[in-house]
């Protein structure tokens, strides 16, 4: 029995993933929880395990791809040597799918290459090379050519073997998904490789491998494979939802996590989604949950009427931030207390032992120092280490210390998160965010690593300015901004002396923290930065 694996669902609002590596090839036996892919998302790069076992007959993608949710990447075969009609099914399943990507012109041994999928929203690529000529044979998963979009260059592979005859794009041009690159003229012999391996590979018959039913087949009893990997990403609250029902819920644009289902076992029906969005729909009617009454988005006008314009394309990172924000903006009651903090005291400490966090391998920044300093105020001020939860009028508060660190990255701001704060010191705090930080850089950042904060410090003194009201990183109720430090005039025992002072700005959500509360935190927070002591005083 063929039966198909799919690219499951890795979290809300992520449609497709980049496949950065195809770990099983055709004729592989595959066990339970074997590592298939790997995959990066404009967030994390996740492994991809099986959850059951077989012999892959067909691999329907390659290293570079962009695959959406749902698409099927492997067909595996159960084995099922004692019903041959089953055999030949899965052998013709196999031949369609590969089939399916060949041009109707295939038969005649023409093949017309075409641009493909680059991307959600991505509708055309700037051509920067062309590597090959007309009379070149090319094999699979050579590279073919290089282009450019607003998010990366990318450089497109052969998938499949045979002479160039014709080359239709010049480096310089503009290629829309789906023009004729390339027209390829194949053999017999390279028209179907992965068939004929399948069908020619012995297959040793298991009985204990579970059989996966296929989107065709009505039975209702099956393991939803998207459920195994969401479990794997997000343990601490599964969905039990089918892929049907999940994907309704992803349309109208409810999280299906937040949904209760009625059936057996708190399983999800379509039913239950639409009562949860018309539940939704009614309290933003009502005004309850924050969100603004009577919202109306305005159309944009005509830009061209006063001058030359150009467009881009937002990345996923920049489209991820813009709704989060937004829905953050919207639902909680911002607002900003401001003071600041005499450091000079602070920064000789800072310079004194900058070396031995040097020989740990990490960076002794102000940063660094308010990780530790932070983690005991929430300790002091528990109302800061909590959410709010408006549906069931509940304050949820916590008993772990992490926090996140917000990122200047060149694809956009990113927030990975430093755990247990409050059982480390500030040597390896500074290990750790030089490290995490040159991770979110590099686009190596794991989803754990973007998850479980409690609040949110983002230093723009490196930049310059002198004050700012960050955004509320919502679930969490506050975010500390820290601007660039500078020396003022003090007057101390009858004369001026220059003291340098950090300004900080505290962001908070007026529904469960009062402006007393937001003043007594921030001030305890310049107090301990001007007095360390208070760490071991209070902490």
């Amino acid at each position: 029995m063929a039966f198909e694996f799919k690219l499951p669902e890795l979290g809300e609002n992520i449609e497709q993933a980049d496949i950065v590596k195809v770990l099983v090839s055709v004729g592989d036996k595959v066990e339970v929880d074997q590592i298939l892919l790997e995959i990066e998302t404009d967030k994390a790069t996740v492994e991809v395990p099986s959850e059951f076992s077989g012999v892959v007959k067909t691999v329907n993608v390659k290293e570079g791809d962009t695959a959406k949710i749902g698409d099927v990447m492997f067909i595996f075969d159960e084995a099922d040597t004692d019903d041959n009609v089953e055999e030949k099914e899965s052998s013709v399943e196999v031949k369609e799918v590969v089939e399916e990507t060949l041009d109707s012109n295939t038969k005649s041994g023409i093949l017309e290459f075409k641009l493909p999928e680059l991307g959600e929203n991505i509708e055309s690529a700037d051509v920067t090379k062309v590597l090959v000529s007309v009379g070149d044979k090319i094999e699979v998963d050579q590279i073919l050519i290089e282009i450019e979009t607003d998010k990366a260059t990318v450089e497109v592979p052969a998938e499949f073997s045979g002479v160039v005859k014709d080359v239709k794009i010049k480096s310089g041009d503009n290629a829309k998904v789906g023009d004729v690159i390339l027209i390829v003229e194949t053999g017999a012999d390279n028209t179907m490789p992965e068939v004929k391996k399948t069908e020619d590979k012995p297959i040793e018959k298991k009985k204990d491998i579970p059989k996966v039913v296929s989107p065709s087949s009505k039975k209702s009893d099956s393991k939803d494979i998207k459920e195994v990997i969401t479990k794997k990403l997000f343990p601490t609250k599964i969905a039990p939802a089918a892929p049907t029902v999940r994907r309704f819920a992803r349309e109208i644009g409810v999280d299906i996590n937040e949904v209760n289902g009625n059936g057996p076992g708190g399983r999800i029906s379509i039913a239950d989604v639409k009562k949860f969005a018309k539940s939704v729909n009614e309290k933003i009617k009502s005004g309850q949950g924050g969100m603004p009454i009577g919202f109306k988005r305005e159309n944009l006008p005509d830009f061209t009427k006063w001058g030359n314009v150009r467009r881009e394309g937002m990345n996923n990172i920049r489209k991820k931030t813009s709704e989060h924000l937004s829905y953050a903006w919207a639902t909680i009651p911002h607002v900003t207390q401001f003071d600041k903090a005499d450091i000079t005291e602070l920064e000789k400490i800072r310079k004194q032992f900058a070396k031995q966090a040097e020989q740990a391998g990490g960076k002794l920044t102000v940063t660094a120092i308010l990780l530790k300093i932070v983690a005991t105020a929430l300790k002091k001020f528990p109302q800061f280490n909590a959410s709010v939860d408006m549906d069931s009028k509940e304050i949820i508060y916590k008993d772990y210390f992490n926090i996140g660190i917000a990122v200047d990255t060149e694809n956009g701001l990113i927030v990975p998160v430093v755990k247990d704060v409050d059982k480390k010191n500030i040597i390896q705090l500074a290990v750790e965010l030089s490290e995490i930080s040159v991770k979110a850089r590099n686009k190596k950042v794991t989803i754990d690593d973007m998850q479980g904060g409690c609040i949110t410090i983002s230093n723009l003194g490196g930049i310059g300015g002198t004050a700012f009201t960050p955004i509320v990183n919502s679930p969490e109720v506050a975010i500390l901004g820290v601007s660039r430090g500078g020396y003022e005039p003090v007057y101390i025992d009858g004369e001026f002396v220059p003291r340098m002072f950090l300004p900080l700005s505290l962001s908070y959500d007026h529904r469960i923290i009062d402006g007393a509360d937001a003043a007594r935190f921030i001030r305890w927070i310049s107090t301990a930065i001007e007095q360390p002591i208070l760490l071991s005083l209070e902490g």
